[in-house]
């Protein structure tokens, strides 16, 4: 299973704090955002991770960059030093794409068709700005999934009527019982009939709003490929899977976590205090690599780049193949020697 994770927005609610720090870099303890969310997908059974995001984002793949002068500086505090290698680790599983343009949700999903074509399984999306407090929804929705026949899921939440038109929102039923479904509340299942892309309270068929995690059949990347702007100019994720529902079954999961909204000032004070008040369990150590279609081959021991026309390489990297040394890029003050490495930035190659 692949998952993606949609992280090239602008952040323009919290500026100016978001002019320099992506908001998936904001901290929760003592982890970015966007950490604990890669961390989500990889307990949930992912092998690969995509993170769609935006050429003025460099610090989120530079996280999960290998740093040697990191390892030096932690080389007599054997904990850190073993964080920033499980880090690494982390890092090897993901695959960047860049995003040069924002045109909505199902714009930014549609980013990662051409890498994950191919792909039997569903994919799982976690929206980059949405943390869960409490029991991560993930592994329950991979869960769900293969009990109904590696089917749609979508994750839900009830919200009050007065805030519908900022979501999403289904109409559904009790779901039949699945085989082998252990663990689950049933009746947080449903069978969904209908999908609405930010109703007008009056026209909303629920509640219940569509809240940050998908497990989309991959056919939703063909439905996105057509689809037209809706709501906003933009091109709306609902809408396409209102297509796909169409033709195939698409469950919702109303997950007993609670969401929360990092992207505000106010929605990231309140992450802070739930997650101070109940901890999530540390994440499994990363299972081994193994070879997949996005890596096929030695991901230990050099950067995977997949194999597609657009790909992000980083400066960095350029800079030790052409034996470039840090004195010829930047040049150091006499009084303040600067040993850390240039800063990474991103373009895409042609």
């Amino acid at each position: 299973m692949y998952a993606l994770i949609p992280a090239a927005g602008y952040g323009t609610r919290f500026l100016p704090a978001s002019k320099t720090i992506p908001k998936e870099m904001l901290p929760v303890g003592a982890k970015p955002a966007i950490q604990l969310i890669v961390e989500e997908a990889l307990a949930a059974g992912a092998d690969d991770v995509v993170v769609v995001t935006s050429p003025d984002k460099p610090a989120l793949k530079r996280h999960f960059d290998p740093d040697p002068v990191w390892h030096a500086r932690c080389a007599r505090k054997p904990a850190l030093d073993a964080a920033l290698t499980q880090l690494e680790e982390i890092g090897r599983r993901i695959v960047w794409v860049e995003q040069t343009e924002q045109k909505g949700l199902g714009h930014a999903v549609l980013q990662a068709a051409e890498i994950l074509k191919g792909t039997a399984e569903p994919v799982l999306i976690l929206l980059g700005d949405a943390l869960v407090s409490g029991e991560a929804p993930s592994p329950a929705m991979a869960a769900l999934s293969r009990a109904y026949g590696h089917a749609s899921v979508v994750g839900l939440e009830e919200v009050p009527l007065e805030k519908v038109s900022r979501y999403g929102i289904v109409a559904g039923r009790p779901a039949p019982e699945a085989a082998g479904l252990t663990g689950i509340d049933a009746a947080r299942i449903l069978r969904l009939d209908d999908l609405v892309e930010k109703p007008e309270p009056e026209a909303a068929p629920s509640r219940l709003a569509i809240a940050g995690r998908y497990l989309l059949d991959p056919d939703v990347f063909a439905l996105l490929a057509t689809q037209t702007p809706g709501v906003g100019g933009e091109i709306q994720l609902t809408d396409a899977i209102r297509r796909l529902l169409a033709v195939k079954p698409v469950y919702g999961y109303r997950y007993p976590g609670r969401r929360h909204d990092i992207g505000n000032p106010s929605g990231y004070f309140e992450t802070l205090r739930a997650f101070s008040a109940s901890p999530r369990r540390p994440p499994p150590r990363p299972a081994a690599l193994r070879p997949t279609a996005l890596r096929p081959a030695a991901a230990d021991s050099a950067p995977f780049l997949p194999p597609r026309k657009q790909r992000i390489v980083s400066v960095h990297q350029e800079q030790q193949d052409n034996n470039l040394t840090h004195k010829n890029l930047i040049p150091s003050s006499p009084r303040t020697p600067r040993a850390a490495l240039p800063p990474i930035r991103h373009h895409i190659l042609g």
